[in-house]
């Protein structure tokens, strides 16, 4: 067994005041990466008597991370690029959450290849300094743009990702690095994440390497699900799909999701459309629930229309009981989402606010289409909250 451990520490504020730090710990043994994370917020609920212990942790996530050219231009300094500023306004909302995803739409090569904008993207490694910073713990590579420089991006973004401790999933940089599973843990409950896309759009994936990002296939997912699902409490799928700027999910992106549900999956995230669409829980004959959201819309784009402006942070609560007997049981439950705003004057001053304050930044409207998208959300299930902040 080898082991080592890269501490990160991060003070944050509230109201001027240092309250917390993360440190993240990597150990590799019989060829399994975990993370753990501590002290990424307080424990939120930890019961322990003399016949049950129960524990429960949130797991946060957002959306498409798509730096187009107006993003990094706006990014732009004396020496570099800074996009952490761009985050202030949500940080806090992020900074809570015990575990937090992220879909890194575009491959962050850096520079030294150039950086480029639609239709085949590349972006500063600092993307990533910006979502470390602001409480992100795991991105998915998994999407369309993941071949947009070929494999020397996701050599570069995974060296660089390696590098301030941010674990990735769905794209790889060998069959050894596609064979480690994903998990991540926090307050004695841990996570595994699985990643998948529905194409690269015409790029070809070299056939004698298929680690470098991993396709949507029933039985490459069923099978995946089924070799870690062993090793965790609970399985998060992402699922790069469905049909751009559709705001309601289609029947396959509904009939995959079953079928992912039914392999067993705890939590399916979803991206490509660039628009939210809306959450919903999926119930087998078993009893097993999943809860799917089938997209989180952009985070931050430079995409112009009104809804792919509009994206979120979604909250779950995740509890593990263990029993008298040493049995475990698990449950998903209190799910929120804080609808976002893209806030771009002429494509400047970028800027993610919380959509119910997004009068504040111009939005004459933000009141109504906060609460128009709060019953978009619950199109398939009232059993969510769309809150103003997190």
């Amino acid at each position: 067994m080898k082991k080592w451990t890269v501490p990160f520490i991060l003070f944050f504020l509230f109201g001027g005041t240092v309250i917390g730090y993360i440190v993240s710990t990597q150990e590799e043994a019989n060829g399994q990466t975990e993370y753990t994370i501590h002290n990424h917020s307080t424990l939120q609920d930890s019961k322990i008597s003399n016949k049950t212990f129960k524990t429960e942790i949130t797991l946060g996530a957002i959306g498409d991370i798509l730096i187009h050219d107006s993003v990094y231009r706006d990014a732009r300094t004396s020496d570099g690029y800074d996009f952490k500023d761009m985050f202030t306004e949500v940080k806090d909302s992020m900074l809570k959450q015990d575990l937090m995803f992220a879909n890194q739409e575009t491959i962050i090569g850096g520079t030294d290849l150039g950086l480029s904008s639609y239709p085949q993207f590349n972006s500063p490694y600092d993307v990533a300094d910006a979502l470390k910073e602001s409480g992100v713990d795991i991105v998915s590579m998994a999407n369309n743009h993941t071949l947009d420089v070929g494999e020397e991006g996701i050599l570069n973004a995974t060296d660089y990702y390696k590098k301030i401790g941010m674990p990735y999933v769905g794209a790889y940089r060998s069959k050894k690095d596609q064979q480690k599973p994903r998990i991540l843990k926090a307050e004695g409950i841990s996570v595994g994440f699985l990643a998948y896309t529905y194409g690269t759009n015409g790029l070809i994936r070299p056939e004698n390497k298929p680690y470098l990002v991993q396709y949507i296939d029933d039985n490459t997912i069923i099978e995946d699900i089924k070799d870690l699902k062993p090793q965790v409490d609970f399985v998060v799928v992402s699922l790069h799909f469905g049909l751009e700027n559709q705001r309601l999910a289609n029947d396959v992106q509904k009939l995959l999701a079953d079928e992912v549900s039914k392999a067993g999956a705890d939590i399916i995230i979803g991206h490509h459309p660039h628009v939210l669409q809306p959450v919903n829980w999926i119930t087998q004959e078993n009893g097993h629930k999943t809860l799917v959201v089938y997209s989180l819309g952009n985070f931050l784009s430079g995409q112009a229309k009104l809804y792919q402006r509009i994206g979120g942070v979604m909250q779950v609560q995740l509890s593990k009981t263990i029993d008298e007997n040493n049995k475990s049981h698990y449950n998903l439950s209190n799910v929120k989402v804080m609808p976002t705003f893209n806030y771009r004057p002429d494509y400047q001053n970028y800027k993610i606010v919380p959509l119910y304050k997004a009068n504040q930044y111009g939005l004459s409207d933000a009141k109504s289409l906060y609460d128009e998208i709060s019953d978009h959300m619950k199109t398939y299930t009232d059993d969510i909250k769309t809150v103003p902040n997190l």
